[in-house]
């Protein structure tokens, strides 16, 4: 029984981090793919489909697996080290963000195009609100004395929860991008089902190493 179990640990420990790997190389190939589509400097609107990709794939990706006990690029780090990283790496991923949304928003108005009239817009526009306001929230991880009534244990839960939401926004968010018309007359036959890949696989795989970093302790127990 304890063979087994020391099997079926081994296995588990494994598959997370051929997971994690691949999230890692997912993260940053995206970013490259759209910067090749796009060429970033080319033209105002270059820049949004880039920094998006950039913040969303790359950025936030590296800031989640920080925490990952397997792939994490700062594995030997203390845990304040690594929640100060993921900090910073989250305030970068906001500031690419709102600097997307702010490019697109003054390229529609140079253009004189309607703004948040499609799905992807307005996906696009609540996860950067959203992202705006989990990291605010997450200020109050840093200095935990600041919500005197609240369990310490139970926020890093809910903010991990709100976090994984924020996540699975911006991947919608990117997919939807993909359906755009630049995107679809770019990109066009068997590479397009390619580049969709990225942020499906990408939010499976974050989605199921935050999930399973609440949940193993219960889903180990005999």
């Amino acid at each position: 029984m304890m063979a087994e179990s020391s099997s079926d640990e081994w296995l588990y420990r494994s598959l997370r981090k051929v997971a994690g790997t691949a999230a890692h190389l997912l993260s940053l190939g995206f970013p490259i793919v759209i910067a090749l589509v796009s060429m970033p400097g080319s033209s105002l609107f270059s820049w949004h489909p880039f920094l998006m990709a950039l913040s969303f794939s790359f950025i936030m990706t590296q800031a989640i697996l920080l925490f990952s006990p397997e792939t994490s690029l700062i594995l030997s780090y203390s845990r304040k080290i690594k929640v100060r990283a993921h900090w910073l790496l989250q305030g970068m991923a906001t500031l690419c963000a709102v600097l997307g949304l702010t490019i697109i928003s003054f390229n529609k108005y140079l253009n004189d195009k309607p703004h948040f009239t499609s799905w992807h817009g307005l996906v696009g526009l609540i996860t950067v609100l959203y992202i705006c306001m989990q990291c605010i929230g997450g200020v109050s991880l840093l200095y935990p004395k600041l919500m005197k009534n609240w369990s310490l244990s139970k926020m890093k839960v809910y903010h991990a929860t709100s976090g994984l939401v924020g996540y699975l926004l911006g991947c919608t968010s990117l997919l939807l991008g993909m359906c755009s018309t630049w995107f679809t007359e770019t990109v066009t036959g068997f590479n397009w089902y390619l580049a969709i890949c990225f942020p499906v696989l990408l939010a499976l795989v974050l989605m199921n190493q935050m999930s399973n970093a609440y949940l193993k302790k219960k889903r180990m127990q005999p």
